[in-house]
């Protein structure tokens, strides 16, 4: 084989720091909105950005030249920054440490994505963290 071929689809989950509840629905559509142009300077193909008030899911075809450890610090920390230059909260805003990520099959791709979807709706109604 003289090229290298890739399509891993990851499902990578990660919180607010002490689960505080800082995205509020006044500004996450423009944090998803930055977050998937993240993604794809990375070269890395966003299906869906989405999430609750105090955690984000991403769902994305990783870059066959990034680890996943290194795409999520990229996103953690430029939006972050965003968050905190656009005023959204008065408070100062950070992610957690850590996150978690999982390989997705083809097969599994709108199961995941429609989950993803409706995550305010899915944590409203089980009222789980």
């Amino acid at each position: 084989m003289t090229k290298s071929c890739s399509q891993v689809w990851v499902h990578a989950v990660w919180a607010t720091k002490n689960r505080m509840s800082f995205i509020d629905k006044s500004f996450e559509k423009q944090l998803y909105k930055f977050i998937s142009n993240q993604f794809y300077e990375l070269g890395c193909v966003p299906k869906i950005v989405n999430g609750a008030s105090d955690h984000i899911h991403c769902l994305f075809l990783l870059n066959k030249t990034k680890s996943i450890a290194d795409v999520i610090k990229h996103i953690k920390g430029s939006s972050s920054f965003f968050i905190n230059q656009s005023n959204f909260i008065d408070d100062y805003f950070i992610w957690q440490r850590g996150y978690a990520a999982f390989a997705v099959s083809e097969l599994e791709l709108d199961k995941i994505h429609n989950y993803i979807k409706n995550q305010r709706e899915h944590h409203r109604l089980d009222n789980y963290k």
